[in-house]
């Protein structure tokens, strides 16, 4: 049954409660007159579908009002109706009957908030219209199960607005499992940028839960509705007496970026089903990031994002899954397809605490990586609107007033966060404090961060206030921030993003330039130089140090390692768009023979080449970061844009690591340890001419692809480093050692497993090294 009711606006007093009787109306496809005003409550509504009418006016006003548009709240087949005629009337069933009693309510904070006097709901709103609150209640006592159907609330704007916010405050609710969101009509002025759509219920951005599906692809769930919800009766987390945080100096850290879902997901993990691919599974590896020898997580979205979204109308990538997740529903929920056993939000709250406290615990920090340039919203083509394009979209996005009010994508996604609008750079400062205190997160890698740097309009701002405010935040001031630099708008600032001293980069350039020296470009020695030595052309500004240089030749986009030695080009055909997404320009090279092969000896020099990388970025200065699965060799079998593939693509094969342990892994285990223990690879400023010589005098050389330079230890225990990109091998004058020291060989990647890297060193070295075609050697001076 649906009750087909335009809203009266509600009439409350600010200091005296009013109680309402709420009036459940069995479902049925039967339309029912409105009840009389004495038996019907003033200004609610209660149905198992939405019912919406133009315009907000009250019922009496509106006779003329005949065509209604029915949308069920959990995206079930809609339905268009005609109501009868005035004065013609339908017997309704049976009605069970609640009572809320309501407050006008407070405005801040915004969400959902416990208060004297009952749960209280805040939104803001600027152009909003009307806002309507739908609830939806668990069980309660005697009382039917809602089954879906939505108590709706119309706020009064006399009673329920200060300034921009809505908001009302309602006793008796029970205290967690009410799912809620809001429907919200306004201007209709699409080319004003306004996106208004009262038919949808909509999330609220400031909701610290979400519910949807439980079961990470779940396709009998494929398109089930996003809402928000809350916990007040769970106790606070219990962190631990002896609880401390890890407060790794940006210096030392090893950052592993990684997926939390594809990390434990696959089979191979050995892991009770119920927690594979789940916070908790991630903490029963734990051992193996400290073998590896990380110290940091930087972990790919954990806020709550729909993986079906490509799914929901048929297009190219119908048959793909997000399993990246950069495709934010809201900026405070974790996802929560990633509780064990589909335990749902608050079970997901409680897991991603136990990881993090677990991870603390090992001296491993956690970095989240944050999505604020766009949201799951897509397009004004194919939008998907499930919360801020229905709140308010001019406020919430960038959009082109020049050009009928459409929206700026500098995200590549179809929508631009309009973040230095106050309310926007609010959200996200609240978003991420909430990380802060309530998740205990060590700090964020800001996704596409130059969006952060444009005004409303979308221009590039010298100094972007929410970028500036970020790094001034005291709160935020324990956390490392990172930002990705650049943007799908051409914005590329790396050495140059805003930054207070205080913002470190994801160093695109390091990542270019090592891969072309290594692979054996031309006249790559000078660069290939400059950035292993901290890239000081870039930071040395101000007080920028070594280590806000995040050094990386492997992440999540593009190539892994192992498809880098492998593949010329990219194999993208799976993803179902004709191979034209994805970048053209990864600087790979396929050691003689595109893909899979069984020569052996293109696979040795594959091998070679893999151990080269990882030893240069080991050895630089500033902070490594590597990708999850490159220390076994992980393939995407040549997809370098693999969001979309929940399989082996992206999962993390324990099998293949197993296989690697002695040889592939070991190495890269050992490079990491040695990074770590030795203090010459982590300086606090940038090199002097006191802590590196360089063995080179032709760096004019066009054709030279050999570097050798050895670093001073303070103590005597130089470490000497040559690399060799030429396809012959090259006979090294080794340098004489410091005095009373002798050379040791630590690391050959010519060699095999465990000759390759013996941390102890190999006596033996004399004045002369043959180094072989595309290798690179590591000694170290001890003591005689």
């Amino acid at each position: 049954m649906i009750l087909h009711r335009c809203p009266h606006s509600l009439l409350y007093d600010s200091t005296t409660p009013t109680r309402i009787p709420l009036f459940a109306f069995p479902f049925s496809n039967n339309h029912v007159a409105a009840p009389s005003s004495s038996a019907a409550p003033t200004g609610l509504k209660f149905s198992k579908q939405a019912s919406i009418c133009s315009g907000q006016a009250p019922f009496s006003k509106r006779k003329d009002c005949l065509k209604h548009r029915t949308v069920n709240v959990y995206a079930q087949s809609a339905q268009q109706c005609l109501p009868e005629e005035e004065g013609e009337e339908q017997q309704m069933s049976k009605t069970t009957v609640l009572s809320l009693r309501t407050f006008t309510g407070q405005a801040f904070p915004l969400g959902v908030s416990e208060v004297e006097n009952g749960i209280n709901f805040a939104i803001f709103s600027q152009h909003a219209t009307a806002v309507t609150l739908c609830l939806s209640l668990p069980e309660r006592g005697k009382l039917e199960k809602l089954e879906g159907r939505m108590i709706e609330l119309p706020l009064d704007p006399r009673v329920n607005r200060t300034g921009d916010i809505w908001h009302i405050c309602i006793e008796d609710l029970p205290r967690s499992n009410v799912l809620y969101g809001y429907r919200i009509d306004g201007p209709q002025d699409w080319h004003q940028g306004h996106r208004f759509d009262s038919s949808i219920v909509l999330v609220d951005p400031y909701a610290k839960l979400v519910e949807g599906r439980r079961s990470f692809g779940d396709t009998s769930q494929k398109l089930a509705k996003f809402l928000g919800t809350y916990d007040f009766d769970s106790l606070p987390f219990d962190w631990g007496d002896n609880y401390k945080f890890p407060n790794i100096p940006e210096k030392d850290l090893v950052i592993y970026e990684m997926n939390v879902r594809a990390f434990t997901v696959d089979k191979s993990s050995g892991l009770d089903p119920r927690i594979q691919g789940s916070y908790l599974g991630l903490i029963e590896k734990i051992p193996h990031l400290l073998e590896l020898g990380v110290n940091a997580v930087e972990l790919l979205p954990v806020f709550e994002f729909d993986e079906f979204e490509f799914q929901r109308q048929p297009n190219p990538r119908d048959h793909m899954i997000n399993t990246w997740g950069y495709s934010t529903i809201n900026f405070f929920a974790p996802m929560s397809r990633y509780a064990s056993a589909g335990g749902g939000p608050c079970k997901a709250s409680q897991e991603l605490k136990e990881m993090v406290k677990a991870l603390h615990h090992a001296g491993i920090e956690v970095i989240l990586d944050v999505v604020y340039n766009h949201t799951n919203e897509a397009d004004d083509e194919n939008p998907y609107t499930t919360s801020f394009r229905g709140i308010d979209n001019k406020v919430y996005y960038m959009v082109d007033l020049n050009n009928g009010g459409q929206l700026l994508n500098f995200s590549g996604c179809g929508n631009s966060l309009n973040c230095n609008h106050p309310v926007v750079m609010e959200l996200i400062l609240d978003s991420l404090r909430h990380w802060a205190i309530e998740y205990h997160v060590d700090g964020f890698r800001f996704d596409l961060a130059s969006v952060l740097c444009r005004g409303t309009d979308g221009s590039p701002l010298n100094s972007p206030p929410l970028i500036r405010a970020i790094a001034k935040d005291a709160i935020l001031s324990r956390c490392k921030i990172i930002a990705e630099p650049w943007d799908c708008g051409d914005l590329y600032l790396v050495g140059r993003f805003p930054n207070w001293d205080r913002w470190a980069e994801w160093n695109g350039k390091y990542r270019d330039d090592i891969r072309r020296f290594i692979k054996g470009d031309c006249d790559m020695k000078g660069i290939f130089a400059t950035r292993v030595s901290g890239s000081a052309d870039l930071y040395r500004v101000n007080k920028r140090k070594p280590y806000h240089s995040v050094n990386f030749i492997i992440s999540h986009d593009g190539f892994t390692l192992y498809d880098l030695v492998s593949y010329n080009f990219k194999h993208n055909d799976v993803n179902g768009e004709g191979g034209n997404d994805g970048s053209n320009d990864n600087f790979s090279w396929n050691c003689g023979f595109e893909g899979e092969t069984d020569d052996r000896n293109v696979k040795a020099l594959r091998s070679r080449q893999m151990k080269n990388f990882h030893l240069a970025l080991m050895i630089s200065q500033g902070v490594p970061m590597m990708l999850m699965g490159d220390e076994y060799g992980h393939t995407h079998n040549g997809n370098n844009n693999s969001y979309g593939h929940d399989t082996c693509i992206n999962n993390f094969q324990w099998g293949l690591l197993d296989g690697q342990r002695g040889s592939h892994f070991r190495f890269f285990s050992e490079a990491i340890k040695f990074q770590q223990t030795h203090q010459v690879f982590r300086h606090d400023n940038f090199l002097s001419k006191n802590d590196v010589t360089w063995h080179e005098d032709n760096w004019d050389n066009y054709e030279s692809k050999f570097l050798a330079f050895t670093l001073h230890d303070s103590d005597g225990s130089d470490i000497y480093l040559a690399f060799n990109a030429h396809d012959y091998f090259v006979k090294v004058s080794i340098p004489p050692p410091p005095s009373k020291r002798h050379w040791l060989r630590v690391v050959d990647t010519n060699l095999e497993s465990p000759n390759d890297f013996v941390p102890s060193g190999i006596p033996g070295i004399g004045s002369t090294y043959n180094m072989a075609a595309y290798s690179s050697i590591l000694l170290q001076a001890k003591l005689s």
